[in-house]
């Protein structure tokens, strides 16, 4: 009898477990969905990028130095959204984009304030509709940035929970970080497209 009591307490034990770790890996899985979201989105900002320095570098023949620095930063902010695509939530992956997001914001938003110096810039209409899709994608990648930072939340905070916690540093659960803003005053300005 207490044979069968111990049998049954073991499989209960061990029933507990598969759900914990089912509930995290389901938790971890939507994450890095969230995360392939702004993936999207990012990669989508990228394609306009090249556009629109295409479409302002006939009309800024004089500010090319501001142009390169565009193309070097989008190229950059490239790089580091493939390495956190890569393992999404992982702290150094978040940390190089999030730095090399707010690199591509100054180096943009230094972009449209030259812009505003040319008045046929302004009013071209390729320009004004790259500066529509543009705004509508950071738009979605907001969006998308909350959606991640809310699953990351619940992820981790169903990782940092008793009994949780036990099994999760067991089963190689680590903790996800959050897509932060930038912190420079400078990189937390939006991007103005306005032209």
């Amino acid at each position: 009898m207490e044979m069968w009591i111990a049998l049954g307490v073991l499989i209960a034990l061990a029933a507990w477990a598969v759900m914990i770790f089912n509930g995290l890996v389901a938790l971890r899985n939507r994450f890095k969905n969230a995360f392939a979201q702004i993936d999207v989105q990012l990669k989508r900002r990228y394609d306009l990028i090249p556009n629109l320095v295409e479409t302002a570098k006939g009309f800024m023949k004089h500010e090319a130095s501001t142009l390169e620095a565009v193309i070097k930063a989008r190229n950059q902010a490239v790089s580091a959204a493939s390495a956190a695509s890569a393992n999404p939530g992982d702290p150094a992956a978040m940390a190089a984009l999030t730095a090399a997001e707010g690199t591509l914001g100054g180096t943009l938003g230094r972009l449209f304030a030259l812009s505003e110096a040319y008045p046929d810039l302004k009013a071209n209409q390729n320009m004004l509709s790259l500066q529509e899709e543009l705004t509508s994608t950071e738009n979605k990648i907001a969006f998308a940035r909350q959606a991640f930072n809310d699953e990351v939340m619940a992820y981790n905070t169903k990782r940092e929970s008793f009994p949780d916690l036990i099994f999760a540093g067991m089963f190689g659960f680590t903790a996800a970080e959050l897509l932060k803003a930038t912190e420079s005053d400078e990189e937390r300005k939006a991007v103005k497209v306005s032209f």
